[in-house]
């Protein structure tokens, strides 16, 4: 009973503090099941067709363990193990889901995988500019629940202020500024399932896309300058002049952050609808140079204007996309997530669509289709669904797939875990509950050359706003000339190192002992994150999780043994308080890093472990325990 108690109160504590509101209802109960229950049921019919036996259901160690990690992304810790673990109440493990679906960390894991499909970073490639806005976008988005389709139409139709949280989505565009057919492939892909990259420069020899059907779409987002930025023009080339060495002013380092940190991550426009071949096109059907107006490829047709630029085209193509092709946008985004619940999807690879009735579970996936778009594209309750069927329940199968290309739901293949869930977890084990600490903040203040300036007078949003309401050439000189002398005055005061500012505080530096979703995006390649093959964030989905050395010597010799083993003070060791007897010991240190209590094999060894070496022999048990296959896979 005390440890049902405790569930309860962990159950209390873990609560979101106050989110954005969602702008979807959240499901009934009674609904959520209701859908799980259909998912079983066609499972269960494949069962039958194939003459397959129905596979057992996991432990309640085993579904423990997946549950957190599959839905939250770190292991429990022993105090939300032991809670679990200890009592018989036959609704716990639907208890469980709902516990954790409500978990600070269920959005933080699901930032890590849209960050990684959207290859959000902080800083951008050659300019000074900073994605950190937009990454804040996503980070609250995600935490605010914003149902899918609403999100991808913010993104897609975005246009503005970078820097105004009404419209930091255009980062979305900002962050491939000069590559926006690479940012067009990269939509069809993520949204649509649909590759369209060898088209930017050829026919598809292995599809049916055409080079022309690619700039007919293209023509959709042509046109992404930033906003008003011409009125810079002038003044940013005289103060850029190599010639007269201007560079090298100060004068011209503050410009900088007008040029790239505003104007340069703003969006102007709407998408002209019409685009010119490019120089080296090769077709019957245009010839280099020739103007071709918006059209797409598949779905119902939408057409620009043929004859005169339009200002809609972003917001044309985003209600093509979530409307218009045919069921392909809640598809693609279904099996996304069934993927991500059930570790393989209904096919594979999952940006590649196929439409339902050539898949290998044609019923299945309408079914999950129709769920989505019946849940209002609720990624948290369409989640929820999944980890309430009993096919997540069933016990892990080592063998391969009786479907080729698909998911055969016959128990969950034995995967590694990914580099961000073994660092929540670590973190865990290393400092407690990672979901206690705050989320990163926006760092809005206004830097010049790595210092913070204007500090606690005017923030990059105030002055983004301010810059880019400016009409006119003389305007914007006028503003230059007064920003540069408010910046001096202002130097004695804003470079001494206080951190009292309007707007946020700093963020978390790579070296903190926080979630994988708070730090610096992408990894340092020193970080443990980057070794154990966190993405770069320059193609999509690029996370590795493939084993190297180095990974192995980083677990013998790096942060494992540094803030983890041989730290006396590291949380996992608070859970030995209080232990009477070695077998006690021994059961906790178990539970609180795989989650289930040592066999009678273990306990033996490991009793004579610490009978050896004592102290020492607890933190070689540590080290084992941590290094070992089941700490690494997810079962």
């Amino acid at each position: 009973m005390k440890h049902l108690i405790a569930f309860v109160g962990l159950l209390a504590a873990s609560l979101l503090p106050p989110l954005p509101a969602a702008e979807s209802a959240v499901p009934d109960s009674a609904t959520l099941k209701k859908a799980a229950l259909e998912i079983d049921q066609q499972v269960a019919a494949f069962y039958r067709n194939r003459k397959l036996s129905v596979p057992q259901v996991t432990a309640d160690a085993t579904f423990l363990r997946r549950a957190f990690l599959v839905s939250i992304g770190r292991i429990p810790t022993a105090e939300e193990a032991l809670a679990f673990l200890e009592i018989s109440d036959p609704a716990k493990r639907e208890n469980l889901v709902n516990y954790l679906l409500k978990s600070p960390g269920f959005s933080s894991h699901l930032s890590n995988w849209a960050f990684d499909l959207l290859r959000v970073t902080d800083d951008s490639v050659g300019s000074s500019a900073t994605n950190e806005p937009y990454r804040h976008w996503v980070r609250t988005a995600v935490a605010g629940n914003m149902p899918w389709d609403v999100f991808t139409q913010r993104l897609i139709a975005s246009s503005g202020d970078g820097w105004d949280p009404e419209t930091a989505a255009v980062g979305y565009y900002t962050r491939d500024r000069g590559m926006p057919l690479d940012n067009l492939s990269n939509t069809m892909r993520v949204f649509l399932g649909t590759r369209m990259e060898c088209a930017q420069c050829h026919d598809d020899p292995f599809g049916t896309t055409e080079r022309h059907d690619f700039f007919e779409l293209a023509a959709f987002t042509h046109g992404q300058e930033p906003v008003r930025r011409e009125l810079m023009q002038p003044l940013w080339s005289e103060l850029s002049d190599e010639k007269r060495g201007n560079r090298n002013s100060e004068e011209y380092r503050i410009a900088r952050i007008l040029w790239d940190r505003i104007y340069g991550m703003s969006l102007g426009g709407g998408g002209s609808g019409r685009i010119g071949l490019p120089s080296d096109y090769q077709y019957r059907d245009g010839k280099p140079g020739d103007v071709v107006a918006g059209r797409t490829p598949f779905g119902k047709t939408v057409r620009m204007s043929e004859k005169r630029d339009e200002n809609d085209g972003r917001e044309q193509l985003a209600k093509w996309i979530l409307t218009r092709t045919e069921g392909q946008f809640p598809a693609v985004i279904a099996n996304r997530m069934w993927k991500r619940v059930m570790g393989k999807g209904l096919y594979e690879p999952v940006d590649e669509y196929l439409p339902a009735d050539k898949t290998p579970h044609p019923v299945l996936a309408g079914l999950l289709t129709r769920l989505m778009v019946d849940l209002k594209y609720d990624l948290r309750a369409f989640q929820h669904v999944l980890l309430l069927t009993r096919t997540f329940q069933f016990a892990t199968n080592p063998n391969p797939s009786t479907v080729e290309g698909g998911d055969d739901f016959h128990g969950r293949k034995i995967e590694r875990l990914s580099t961000e869930q073994i660092w929540d977890s670590l973190i865990s084990l290393a400092a407690g509950d990672p979901d206690k600490k705050p989320l990163r903040p926006l760092d809005d203040r206004i830097y010049l050359e790595g210092r913070p300036v204007l500090v606690g007078k005017k923030t990059m949003p105030e002055l983004s706003k301010e810059v880019l309401a400016l009409k006119s050439e003389p305007q914007v000189r006028e503003y230059f000339t007064k920003l540069v002398s408010d910046i001096r005055s202002g130097s004695q005061t804003s470079g001494n190192g206080e951190m009292m500012m309007k707007g946020g505080a700093r963020s978390y530096g790579a070296g903190a002992m926080a979630r994988a979703s708070e730090l610096p995006s992408p990894a340092p390649r020193d970080h443990f994150l980057y070794l154990f093959g966190a993405s770069d964030r320059q193609v999509v989905d690029a996370s590795s999780r493939d084993p190297n050395v180095g990974q192995v010597l980083s677990l013998m010799n790096g942060f494992v043994q540094s803030q983890l083993v041989n730290r006396p003070d590291a949380h996992l060791y608070k859970c030995l308080e209080g232990a009477g007897t070695p077998q006690e010991k021994v059961r906790r240190l178990y539970v609180s890093i795989l989650t289930r209590p040592p066999t009678d094999e273990e306990m033996t060894w490991m009793l004579d472990e610490l009978k050896t070496r004592g102290d020492a022999g607890c933190r070689n048990i540590v080290s084992s325990l941590v290094m070992s296959s089941e700490f690494l896979f997810l079962q």
